[in-house]
């Protein structure tokens, strides 16, 4: 039977371009898993969409002396690009300014506060003297006290992963003007963390086969102690409080705000969709499954924090899986916009085949541990991988039968080399598919072009093109056992290329028509034409 699927992915902040390592971390393991569901007949809906109210946008704001939505107007239609380049099949991107989104977070942050679980608490905030203001987290830095990092931020450290609050940071700083901060009392909105650890304990205690990376920091964090953590700030830029306890200036926090994104964008897309119940079958059915997809550096929000929201809300699904990603390193540092390491996606989508840029970052995820990617990898994975192996494959399979047969028909019948090859691809797709149901993606790949490897193999050995000079019936069963391998091979592939998956078997006339699976290729037609797949890199 069909199961719902929630592919749930991180909600990148609209406040500059993207690199390949936000692509690697999230948005395509996300993609690969999401098509990979929907071909086998599961529900899948995928949600995500751009974080408007975060720190950088503000900050980027006040370095081009403009209003914060001019920065999301332009990167959030900057990322609509991205995703229709390289064919990331959202069923909703959206943002986290809509009429929905500020609905939700108002219901749950009510709900919430009738219930216990928010409360009224003073604590120190940063505040630049110089500037006269309160300062956000993420525009105080200073070094972490936990491993030393020089620029850890005040919400986070990049380096450790442990959450952070400001004044924990040993020399913190303003990042408006550079000076020493300074910290004053100020009253907000907590959320009680403290009243959730138990059960969350006992929840992380169920979940078998994350990622260990992910379950055992989120395990530590909890056994550390929950402390209560602030959910409003002194800010200008973010959703209003639904409650007028705290006086002027004050706004949600975006970390409070933005995990409930994927809430609220699969009710909008239930609204989009005139069902406005739909979305239900996702969040409240016991039996739908969620995957949240994130980098490592997201791990606090969505292992513990999220799910401690969810559970003090009461009734909605918790996640699955977190298959949190490491970082993907670019001459031995993260990549990162904001640091400038590493070129930005536009100027990679400007140079390679959108299908050969996702083929070369699935090989190098960063599942298990930090992943160095080099132009010169990707390029030889291209042009080794893409180009020489399964490009070429597929030209001189479709050039042969062009060239010697107006159609294939008449043909020998199957020999043991025929249905050896046949049998092979028989397992392919439960190997594969196990593998990306596992999200170990990067490993899933490589198995399916183990495949690619065995039809180069396959042709080598029994060499179509001398064979027809004396036995064109055997030719003719070499190249439709070829073609019909070929086929399959695309649909191992469709999650990972799927533009030019579906041009190879768009390409191949079929009796049966198996997205996941060995298809029947039909006899007595014609192929339809192909161009190359694939270019080559000098």
């Amino acid at each position: 039977m069909s199961k719902n699927i929630l592919v749930a992915v991180a909600w990148p902040y609209a406040s500059g371009s993207r690199h390949l390592g936000h692509i690697g971390g999230a948005y395509l393991p996300a993609d690969i898993f999401a098509r990979y569901h929907r071909v086998i007949g599961n529900n899948v809906l995928m949600v995500s969409g751009s974080d408007v109210h975060g720190t950088p946008i503000t900050v980027r704001a006040d370095a081009e002396g403009v209003k914060p939505i001019d920065i999301v107007n332009k990167y959030h239609k900057e990322f609509l690009g991205y995703w229709d380049k390289l064919s990331i099949s959202w069923d909703n991107y959206t943002t986290t300014m809509t009429d929905t989104h500020i609905e939700v977070v108002h219901d749950i942050f009510n709900e919430l506060l009738n219930k216990g679980f928010i409360d009224k608490q003073k604590s120190l905030q940063a505040y630049d003297a110089s500037e006269n203001k309160f300062l956000p987290d993420r525009y105080v830095e200073g070094t972490c006290p936990h491993c030393s990092y020089a620029e850890a931020r005040g919400d986070q450290c990049d380096s450790c992963s442990k959450t952070l609050d400001p004044e924990e940071l040993i020399n913190p700083v303003s990042n408006i003007s550079g000076n020493s901060a300074e910290f004053k009392e100020t009253e907000h909105f907590f959320l009680k963390l403290s009243m959730v650890q138990n059960e969350l304990s006992k929840w992380l205690e169920t979940k078998k086969g994350w990622r260990p990376h992910v379950i055992n920091w989120a395990k530590s964090f909890v056994k550390d102690g929950l402390q209560d953590r602030a959910i409003t700030r002194d800010l200008e830029w973010g959703i209003k409080i639904p409650v007028d306890d705290l006086g002027p200036g004050k706004k949600i926090y975006v970390w409070f705000e933005a995990v409930i994104g994927y809430l609220s964008a699969s009710k909008e897309w239930a609204q989009i969709n005139n069902k406005p119940d739909e979305w239900e079958n996702w969040w409240l059915n016991p039996e739908a499954e969620t995957f949240y997809f994130i980098g490592k550096d997201n791990v606090p929000f969505h292992a513990v924090i999220w799910p401690s929201i969810l559970l003090g809300y009461e009734n909605l699904n918790l996640p699955t899986n977190v298959p949190a990603n490491q970082y993907i390193l670019v001459k031995g540092e993260k990549a990162s916009a904001s640091r400038g390491v590493g070129k930005t996606l536009d100027e990679y989508l400007d140079e390679w085949n959108p299908d050969a840029l996702r083929y070369a970052l699935a090989s190098a995820l960063p599942e298990q541990s930090d992943s160095e990617i080099s132009e010169s990898e990707m390029i030889r994975r291209n042009n080794e991988e893409l180009v020489a192996a399964w490009g070429n494959l597929v030209q001189r399979v479709f050039s042969q039968i062009k060239n010697n047969f107006d159609r294939l028909d008449e043909m020998s019948d199957l020999s043991n080399e025929d249905e050896n090859l046949l049998n092979d691809f028989e397992n392919a797709f439960e190997q594969v598919g196990n593998m990306i149901e596992k999200v170990e993606l990067k490993s899933s790949l490589q198995e399916a072009m183990k495949y690619v490897s065995k039809v180069n193999s396959y042709l080598n050995e029994t060499e179509p093109w001398k064979v027809i000079k004396e036995d064109q019936k055997r030719a003719s069963r070499i190249l439709y056992t070829s073609l019909t391998a070929i086929d399959a091979c695309a649909n191992l592939l469709y999650p990972y290329m799927p533009t030019t998956s579906e041009l190879v078997r768009d390409a191949i006339p079929k009796d049966t028509d198996k997205l996941w699976g060995v298809n029947k290729i039909k006899t007595g037609v014609k192929l339809n034409e192909i161009g190359l797949l694939f270019k080559k890199f000098d």
